[in-house]
């Protein structure tokens, strides 16, 4: 008499073709998502460069309203006026939220927390009847 025996699990050959299948689609999907990344860096990066122009903006806005002040207060913080813009020290008391990057006051650029190359955001104070120069760089986010 014959008896049947039910296979239970996977061959080894099955396995194999499993894995090998798992390991080309892997290929192909790191490094699309290290573009995501990199994208998502360049993309905050931009966001956080209009938002620097738009508080900026919004505290010339309002040193024109108050007659030009040396001071104005934004959402309760005391923002130093140069020639009608948020000097070096306090640009980034205009803005809501700066989550994920450093700003360093004494150059002005804020930078990308983990980035691993240049991606900044440059503001250079206004000078005598301008506007202040504010520069973003993704170019190696």
């Amino acid at each position: 008499m014959h008896t049947k025996i039910k296979q239970a699990g996977f061959t080894l050959i099955e396995l194999v073709v499993v894995i090998t299948i798992l390991g080309i689609l892997a290929a192909f999907a790191i490094p699309r998502f290290a573009s995501l990344e990199v994208e998502a860096r360049s993309a905050a990066t931009q966001a956080l460069g209009g938002s620097v122009r738009s508080g900026a903006a919004l505290a010339h806005a309002l040193w024109l309203a108050q007659g030009q002040p040396a001071t104005v207060t934004m959402e309760g913080a005391v923002i130093t006026m140069t020639n009608g813009y948020p000097n070096l020290a306090t640009i980034d008391d205009t803005l809501s939220d700066s989550t994920g990057f450093t700003y360093a006051a004494g150059t002005g650029i804020f930078t990308k927390d983990g980035a691993t190359g240049t991606c900044q955001v440059d503001y250079d104070e206004a000078a005598a009847g301008g506007a202040p120069a504010i520069a973003v760089d993704v170019s190696t986010c």
